[in-house]
């Protein structure tokens, strides 16, 4: 079961909710539609446990990021960006983001689907904020590093869809983290 959900969050990730039909979940998991449907239940539920377990699987890793010490709010931005960067360059996952990509099909998730989603960033956005309020970054300037970040973290995962290469993809995240009057953190 736990491989069968790895590979229809994969899917759900590459097509998005709305293209990721019952054929290519079936396809795409190895089940049967019979299986598929007892295993997991409906497409929404289904679309929900792989939301989960990418976030258990990615989660994590922004937090161990965002752990610190962080000597400035400007090598904080780096840290996060470089998690997106490292999983974006994972040849054995789709391009993008399953987040992102669920947040872009928003209007077609059912509403337990979009709580999760919205919930799902606030709650990055919240690890963004402890960090960067702990590497020194007054209330003001957490509040907007915190949410241009996770924008930023979002379009790297658009672009990486379009197929920006990865070098592309480093200089967006270079200047993001550039924060004026503060050092330059990545290379």
């Amino acid at each position: 079961m736990d491989e069968a959900l790895r590979r229809a969050m994969h899917v759900f990730w590459r097509w998005g909710y709305s293209e990721a039909s019952i054929d290519r979940l079936t396809e795409g998991t190895g089940l049967g539609r019979s299986s598929l449907y007892g295993t997991f239940g409906d497409k929404s539920t289904l679309f929900r446990k792989s939301l989960q377990r990418y976030a258990q699987t990615y989660h994590p890793l922004y937090d161990q990021a965002l752990s610190g010490p962080h000597p400035s709010p400007s090598v904080v931005v780096a840290a996060y960006l470089q998690v997106t960067l490292n999983r974006i360059a994972d040849p054995t996952v789709p391009d993008g983001c399953l987040l992102t990509v669920s947040a872009t099909q928003f209007p077609a998730l059912d509403a337990e689907g979009q709580a999760m989603v919205r919930a799902m960033i606030c709650g990055l956005r919240t690890m963004l904020e402890q960090a960067l309020l702990a590497a020194g970054a007054d209330d003001q300037e957490t509040a907007e590093l915190a949410l241009c970040t996770l924008a930023t973290n979002k379009s790297l995962a658009v672009l990486s869809r379009a197929g920006f290469s990865s070098e592309d993809l480093a200089t967006v995240a270079a200047a993001a983290a550039r924060i004026p009057g503060r050092p330059h953190p990545l290379p």
